[in-house]
Protein backbone atom coordinates (compact mmCIF):
# COMPACT_ATOMS: atom_id res chain seq x y z
CA UNK A 1 0.00 0.00 0.00
CA UNK A 2 3.09 2.51 0.81
CA UNK A 3 4.56 1.89 -2.28
CA UNK A 4 1.31 2.36 -4.37
CA UNK A 5 0.81 5.71 -2.40
CA UNK A 6 4.32 6.56 -3.14
CA UNK A 7 3.49 6.35 -6.82
CA UNK A 8 0.77 8.15 -6.72
CA UNK A 9 3.17 11.05 -5.69
CA UNK A 10 4.11 11.95 -9.23
CA UNK A 11 0.78 11.57 -10.85
CA UNK A 12 -1.09 13.84 -8.10
CA UNK A 13 1.29 16.32 -8.61
CA UNK A 14 0.53 16.55 -12.57
CA UNK A 15 -2.72 16.50 -12.41
CA UNK A 16 -3.28 18.67 -9.75
CA UNK A 17 -0.84 20.85 -12.46
CA UNK A 18 -2.85 20.46 -14.97
CA UNK A 19 -6.09 21.70 -12.71
CA UNK A 20 -3.78 24.82 -11.96
CA UNK A 21 -3.25 25.67 -15.74
CA UNK A 22 -6.89 25.05 -16.39
CA UNK A 23 -7.80 27.16 -13.36
CA UNK A 24 -5.43 29.91 -13.77
CA UNK A 25 -3.89 29.62 -9.79
CA UNK A 26 -1.68 27.05 -8.19
CA UNK A 27 -3.82 27.78 -4.50
CA UNK A 28 -6.97 27.15 -6.06
CA UNK A 29 -6.34 23.77 -7.33
CA UNK A 30 -4.49 23.01 -4.23
CA UNK A 31 -7.66 23.95 -2.42
CA UNK A 32 -9.73 21.94 -4.72
CA UNK A 33 -7.67 18.94 -4.50
CA UNK A 34 -8.25 18.73 -0.59
CA UNK A 35 -11.50 19.78 -1.18
CA UNK A 36 -12.26 16.58 -3.05
CA UNK A 37 -10.10 14.53 -0.55
CA UNK A 38 -12.08 15.80 2.39
CA UNK A 39 -15.29 14.28 0.73
CA UNK A 40 -13.40 11.14 -0.59
CA UNK A 41 -12.69 10.62 3.49
CA UNK A 42 -15.75 12.00 4.62
CA UNK A 43 -17.76 8.89 2.53
CA UNK A 44 -14.92 6.34 3.56
CA UNK A 45 -15.57 7.51 7.17
CA UNK A 46 -19.17 7.21 6.77
CA UNK A 47 -19.07 3.57 5.30
CA UNK A 48 -16.45 2.42 8.04
CA UNK A 49 -18.96 3.58 10.64
CA UNK A 50 -15.98 5.12 12.13
CA UNK A 51 -16.72 6.33 15.66
CA UNK A 52 -16.48 10.07 15.99
CA UNK A 53 -13.86 11.15 18.27
CA UNK A 54 -14.20 12.59 21.33
CA UNK A 55 -13.77 16.44 21.60
CA UNK A 56 -11.40 15.49 25.25
CA UNK A 57 -9.68 13.43 23.01
CA UNK A 58 -8.94 16.04 20.33
CA UNK A 59 -7.96 18.51 22.89
CA UNK A 60 -5.29 16.15 24.54
CA UNK A 61 -3.51 15.96 20.65
CA UNK A 62 -0.33 18.25 21.09
CA UNK A 63 -0.14 21.49 19.17
CA UNK A 64 1.92 19.65 16.28
CA UNK A 65 -0.30 17.74 15.32
CA UNK A 66 -2.56 19.73 14.42
CA UNK A 67 -0.24 21.18 11.80
CA UNK A 68 -0.19 18.35 9.25
CA UNK A 69 -3.07 19.90 7.13
CA UNK A 70 -0.65 23.20 6.64
CA UNK A 71 2.24 20.99 5.58
CA UNK A 72 -0.11 19.03 3.05
CA UNK A 73 -1.48 22.19 1.69
CA UNK A 74 2.04 23.28 1.20
CA UNK A 75 3.06 20.42 -0.42
CA UNK A 76 0.32 19.99 -2.45
CA UNK A 77 0.48 23.95 -3.39
CA UNK A 78 4.65 23.22 -4.08
CA UNK A 79 3.79 19.94 -6.32
CA UNK A 80 1.13 21.77 -8.88
CA UNK A 81 3.48 24.59 -9.31
CA UNK A 82 6.90 22.91 -9.64
CA UNK A 83 5.56 19.84 -11.60
CA UNK A 84 5.44 21.56 -15.17
CA UNK A 85 8.48 23.79 -14.51
CA UNK A 86 10.75 20.39 -13.38
CA UNK A 87 9.07 17.47 -14.42
CA UNK A 88 8.37 14.33 -12.46
CA UNK A 89 11.67 12.51 -12.41
CA UNK A 90 13.63 15.96 -11.02
CA UNK A 91 10.40 17.26 -8.94
CA UNK A 92 10.05 13.72 -7.12
CA UNK A 93 13.77 13.22 -7.00
CA UNK A 94 13.84 16.24 -5.02
CA UNK A 95 11.00 15.04 -3.40
CA UNK A 96 12.45 11.79 -1.83
CA UNK A 97 16.07 13.54 -1.17
CA UNK A 98 14.38 15.72 1.11
CA UNK A 99 11.94 13.53 2.76
CA UNK A 100 15.50 11.07 3.55
CA UNK A 101 16.95 14.17 4.67
CA UNK A 102 14.11 14.49 6.81
CA UNK A 103 13.72 11.65 7.97
CA UNK A 104 17.28 11.13 9.36
CA UNK A 105 16.65 14.17 11.09
CA UNK A 106 13.61 12.73 13.25
CA UNK A 107 14.65 9.54 13.81
CA UNK A 108 17.93 10.99 14.79
CA UNK A 109 15.87 13.21 17.77
CA UNK A 110 13.00 10.69 18.07
CA UNK A 111 10.80 13.47 17.17
CA UNK A 112 7.40 14.02 16.20
CA UNK A 113 6.15 10.20 17.39
CA UNK A 114 9.54 8.52 15.76
CA UNK A 115 11.24 5.99 18.03
CA UNK A 116 14.82 7.57 18.69
CA UNK A 117 17.80 5.83 15.73
CA UNK A 118 20.97 7.72 15.66
CA UNK A 119 22.50 8.87 12.61
CA UNK A 120 25.22 6.58 11.54
CA UNK A 121 27.83 6.81 9.03
CA UNK A 122 26.03 4.24 6.72
CA UNK A 123 22.45 6.35 6.97
CA UNK A 124 24.55 9.75 5.86
CA UNK A 125 26.36 7.99 3.29
CA UNK A 126 22.59 6.81 2.18
CA UNK A 127 21.48 10.44 1.96
CA UNK A 128 24.38 11.46 0.22
CA UNK A 129 24.05 8.83 -2.21
CA UNK A 130 20.45 9.90 -2.46
CA UNK A 131 21.61 13.62 -3.20
CA UNK A 132 24.09 12.87 -5.48
CA UNK A 133 21.69 11.17 -7.29
CA UNK A 134 19.61 13.98 -7.45
CA UNK A 135 22.36 15.84 -9.55
CA UNK A 136 22.61 13.19 -12.33
CA UNK A 137 18.92 13.43 -13.08
CA UNK A 138 18.16 17.16 -12.05
CA UNK A 139 17.02 18.91 -15.21
CA UNK A 140 17.04 23.07 -15.11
Amino acid sequence: MVLIAGSLLPLQAGVNALLANSSGHTIWAAGMSFFVGTFALLALFIILRTPWPMISQLRAAPAMAWTGGLMGAFFVSCMAFFAPKLGATTLLALVITGQIGMSLILDHFGVAGYTQHLISWQRLLGFLLMLSGFFFIRKF
